[in-house]
């Protein structure tokens, strides 16, 4: 027998419409936000948002790579301070603390200059007693989505919903173990990049991303801050 493998997106805006037919019993609903993992997660989010006309925010995330190898995460950090390590591969390949806390040193200027870079003068949304919906452009080891799950955890929303078009299935299972809902509308049973789900996998830019925020804040009603 024949197995159909799922096939590609044309682009991230595809995927978020796509993603956004698994999510309809969110739609039109005010105590939703979406929120976006930049930067290749915030097209994705934004035609979701734009889908269900709920609210979008962008949520910044960084991998923290392993020195010599920074495709490869050890780990990763979120906005509100939230590390999460990956310590069977730390210690595996025995990774020295001061290399650790160097790279996440590194990567910590890196988010902050996006977070002021994306928001300019905008504040961020109050997530407290939202339902919160996490979302990028894919899941492949789930390190990135962990910690902004587990930062955003922190921040009291009444549930948080991590949404992506595809992922490999280890990721969505440990996700389900985080996340109150775990929404991934493709899971194929060969899985080695997010990348190769897309047609156009193009990098996402910081212009880019600083235009979707701006359209969306235009047409949000203004909500309280943080």
């Amino acid at each position: 027998m024949v197995v159909k493998l799922p096939a590609p997106f044309a682009n991230r805006v595809e995927a978020g419409v796509a993603l956004a037919s698994h999510l309809q019993h969110y739609k039109d609903r005010s105590d939703v936000i979406v929120l976006g993992l930049p930067r290749g997660g915030v097209p994705v989010a934004a035609a979701v948002a734009r889908s269900l006309g709920v609210r979008l925010d962008v949520f910044v995330v960084r991998k923290l790579g392993v020195p010599g190898h920074r495709e490869l995460a050890m780990g990763a950090i979120a906005s509100g301070g939230s590390q999460v390590l990956d310590d069977h591969l730390i210690s595996s390949l025995q990774i020295p603390d001061s290399a650790i806390r160097a790279v996440a040193a590194e990567e910590r200027r890196e988010l902050s200059r996006r977070e002021r870079l994306y928001r300019q003068d905008r504040p961020p949304l109050s997530l407290a007693d939202q339902v919160v919906m996490l979302v990028d452009d894919g899941l492949a080891t789930g390190s990135t989505m962990r910690a902004a799950v587990q930062a955003i955890r922190q921040l009291k929303p009444a549930r948080i919903v991590v949404a992506v078009p595809v992922g490999s299935l280890q990721a969505s299972v440990m996700m389900r173990q985080v996340a109150d809902e775990v929404i991934c509308a493709q899971i194929p049973r060969s899985f080695s990049a997010v990348g190769q789900w897309y047609v156009d996998f193009s990098e996402t830019s910081d212009d880019e991303v600083r235009a979707l925020l701006k359209a969306a804040a235009a047409t949000d009603t203004p909500v309280e801050a943080q």
